[in-house]
Parts: structure tokens; sequence; C-alpha cells
């Protein structure tokens, strides 16, 4: 390949205003995206109180939400290559700000999950599209993975801050918890309609392969169900056991369809690529550990220690604010480094950070166990999260970037989804439901296994990710060729993985 003028490197680049402003639009949308998978979980108590809902009703105003993003990613991910990316973007979230609206008047337990499940739908569309227009507008390098870098930060963030904006706004009504996001999205379509580029449809991917779509998404739709439902209804129960049996038969009636496919939902051929592998099963385990760990430690601190929901929101602010002040750092260490050591590092401090939690005991230990655990948590938010999705987009061709990144957010998603539902298995099955007649000292007991699961989620990743430090090692003296053989020399640093296992291979 032929490299690039040496005079003005890519990372030297100044951003127009306009592109600037794009970036800043697509960053709202995702933060609002993140911010209500999180946002929601302090106000449940009041939503109960005021709607008279029962626990089982409760969870399916998370589950719904739930159901939504991480059932229809891959085909809004789809649907983002094919019908124009500023298209479904404008329009997913337009249909994002209505259903927050609707959920904060809505006086009924069903109509508040049936707007949580439009939530989660509409977000299926705008997380796969707006992380394509990045792909797509900012060159593959260092101005990429800037971009990248701010934009999944402000994921990380949003979902950080979710928590302190519930505690704040719960204090006031949780409807306010839902009433939030509309205006922002709103503000955010204004702004959209202006500055994100025009993209045109793809019309030589030969359709919308409609068999693939309808079979994926119920595979997806079924999974996260079951894994939702299982610890109420018992992981070895008939019920359960069909579901999985049923999901796992969609999913290989999926893969057949998408073999056979002349425009296939996914193209199966980029999972040959070891760096995308890696960087899916990371995103599910990195994901999966951070919402299983919040969920404990928001029981541990309301349950367990008597903080209010906003002294338990603030506990989790120093990850929020170390990740926030860290979103333009992140894209110069991925090019110094390299996504693999950057990712691995982070899972690293995440292991840390989960073990450490397990000190825990009945007396608050804020300076010793808390504050250290939540330092090193947003040092790993802020290194991972970015790191997996330059990971995940770069090599690919800008005509499958909405399938890759529908791919990544659906892993995100469904490793969510399935990690939270074994740790909860785990926790209830020790003791850990905070029921009557339990002692605060059984519920702590029951909280430790469950941990300590979520520590061995972080170390699985970590895992996942070490093969791609040797592949890097190896590729480190690869010689980059010129038009000119003569001036073919060492690289002298480390070559990203897509060199070597090329993402857009075809099949």
């Amino acid at each position: 390949m032929t490299l690039p003028p040496t005079s003005a490197p890519l990372s030297q680049e100044r951003w127009s205003p306009r592109l600037w402003g794009t970036l800043l639009v697509l960053c709202a949308a995702m933060f609002l995206d993140a911010l209500d998978v999180s946002m929601v979980g302090v106000a449940l108590p009041s939503i109960a109180t005021d709607l008279g809902l029962s626990t089982a009703t409760l969870q399916w105003i998370v589950s719904g939400y739930i159901l939504g993003y991480g059932g229809l990613l891959l085909l809004g991910g789809r649907a983002a290559d094919l019908l124009g990316r500023r298209r479904v973007f404008l329009i997913a979230l337009a249909v994002f700000a209505l259903a927050s609206l609707l959920g904060g008047l809505v006086d009924s337990g069903p109509l508040l999950i049936a707007s949580r499940f439009i939530k989660g739908l509409s977000a299926a569309f705008t997380a796969p599209a707006g992380l394509s227009i990045i792909t797509t507008t900012f060159k593959e390098g260092p101005q990429r993975n800037r971009a990248l870098s701010i934009y999944t930060t402000c994921a990380a963030t949003g979902f950080s801050m979710g928590l302190v904006l519930s505690g704040l706004l719960t204090e006031l009504s949780w409807r306010w918890t839902m009433l939030l996001p509309a205006p922002v999205a709103l503000i955010a379509l204004v702004f959209a309609l202006r500055l994100i580029p025009h993209s045109p449809r793809d019309t030589g991917q030969g359709g919308y392969d409609l068999p693939g779509a309808v079979t994926g998404t119920a595979a997806m739709l079924l999974l996260v169900f079951t894994v939702v439902q299982a610890p109420e209804t018992g992981w070895t129960s008939a019920r359960t056991l069909l579901s999985f049996l049923l999901a796992a038969a969609l999913l290989a009636t999926f893969v057949a369809i998408e073999k056979r496919s002349a425009a296939p939902l996914v193209r199966l051929g980029v999972l040959r690529s070891g760096s995308q592998v890696r960087a899916q099963l990371g995103a599910a385990a990195f994901f999966g550990s951070y919402v299983a760990f919040q969920f404990i430690v928001t029981q541990y601190m309301q349950s367990l220690l008597g903080w209010s929901a906003l002294q338990t929101a603030l506990a989790f602010l120093p990850a929020g604010v170390l990740v926030a002040l860290s979103s333009t750092k992140i894209g110069a260490v991925v090019d110094r480094f390299g996504t693999p050591r950057v990712i691995a590092t982070g899972f690293t401090l995440l292991v840390v950070a989960y073990a450490l939690f397990l000190r825990i005991s009945l007396t608050p230990q804020y300076a010793a166990v808390i504050l250290p655990s939540m330092l090193l948590l947003g040092a790993a938010c802020a290194l991972v999260f970015p790191s997996l999705n330059i990971q995940a987009t770069n090599g690919v061709d800008d005509r499958e970037q909405g399938m890759v990144s529908g791919l990544l957010n659906t892993s995100i998603q469904v490793g969510g989804a399935l990690f939270l539902a074994v740790v909860t298995a785990v926790i209830t099955a020790n003791g850990g439901a905070d029921g009557e007649g339990a002692s605060p000292q059984a519920v702590l007991d029951g909280f430790r296994p469950g941990l300590a699961v979520v520590t061995v989620i972080a170390l699985a990743g970590l895992l996942i990710t070490l093969p791609g430090l040797r592949t890097r090692r190896e590729r480190a003296t690869l010689v980059v060729a010129t038009s000119d053989p003569e001036k073919s020399v060492p690289t002298g640093k480390p070559v990203e993985e897509p060199l070597s296992e090329p993402v857009a291979a075809r099949d």
C-alpha cells in the first residue's frame, strides 16, 4: 500500500465547525441511548408505588427496553446501510423523542412498558446508524479513532451519569426520568437535520433479506426474553429449556439463510477476522460484567447500607467524571499503543476493580473499597469501550459499517441481558435476595458469589483479548509496500490487525 504524505498527518487535520457539530449531535443521541439504560433503575420503587405494580411487572420496565434494543439491532444496522444512514437516524431519533414524552405521561404499567419497548426499538436504529455515520465521515486512522473515542466515551458517560440524574430527578418525580430525554432528543433532531451529511441508499446489495431479518430478529428477541425470564421461571424449567431450544433453532435457521442469501443481513465472512471476533466477545463481557456489577452495588448500598437513591448515584460519580475527562485523550492512546494493548490494560483494571469490591462489609468502606473501585472502573471504561468500537470498525468497507455497528451493539446488549440474568440467579441461589427473615449478613454473603462471577466475566474478557497482543507483536516488523519497491521499509512499529486479518474479506 502507499504511505500517506508525511507533510499533513491525519492526526493534525483540523475539523471544521460543521464536522464538530455532526459529531456532537451523534454523541447526544448515543448519550441518550446509554442514559435510558441506567436512568430508570433508581426510579423503579417510586414507579411501583405510584402505579401499583408488582415486582414481576416492574422488571419489564427495564426488560422492555432491552428487548427492543437488543432484539432489533441487526435489523437497524442493515436498514442504515440500505435506506441511508441519515434517514434512518433522523426517523429513529424522532420516534425516541415521542416515546420519551409518552413514557412520562402514561398512567398504567402496560402503557409504560410499551413506551419503553418503543424507545428500545428506536435506539436499535439510532445506535448503528450513528456509529456508521462516524465511520464513513471520518477517515480511518487517527482521525476516526479520535472521533470514536469521543463518541463512545459519551455513551459510557451517559450510562454512568444515568444513575446520578435518576437520583436527582426521582426526588421530584419518577416521571421526570422518562420526560428528560424528550426535549434533548428534539433539540438533537433539529441540529441533525442541518448538520448530518446526506448518505445515498445502497442499491447494490440486492435487497433487504427479509427471511434473515425475521429469523435473526426473532432469535435475538427470544434469547433476550428467555434470559430475562429465566431467574423467575427457573433455568431448568421446561419453559426456559424450550425457549432456549427454539432460540437456538431460529439462530441456526438464520445462519443457514445468511450463508445462502445474495444480500445477507449479516455477512458471516466478517467473523473470519480474529480481531472482529475478539471485539464482539469482548464487548459482551465488558458490558455484561458492568451491568451486573452496577445491579449488585445499587442493591448493596440501598438495601444494606441504607443509602438514599441520591447517595447511591453520587457513589458512581467518580467513575463517570473520570470517563468524561478522558474523552479526548483515548484516541491518541489507541494511535500509539493499538487497540489490543489498550483493551487488555482496561480489562486488567476492570478485574482489579471488581475483585477489590469483594472486600465490602456491612460497614461502609468508602475510602478503602468503594472509591478505589469506582476510579478503577472509570479508567477501565474509558480505555475499553472506545477501543472495542475502533477495533470492530477498522478495516470494514463503508457500505458494511452499519452492519458491523449493529452486530457490535447486539453483542453489547445481549451480553448485558445474559450476564445480568446469570448473576441474578447466582445471588438468588445463595440467599442474596433481600427477602423477609433474611439477616443483613446473609444478604451480603449472597452478594459475594455474584461479585465473584462478575470478576470471572471480566477475566474472561481479558483472556479473549490476549491473543491479539501476540498477533500484534508478530506483525510488528511487517514491510509496508509503496508504489516504489526501493522505498518499501519496515514500519518499525506495530501494525493494526486488519492488515493481517482483513475484515472485509468476501465469502
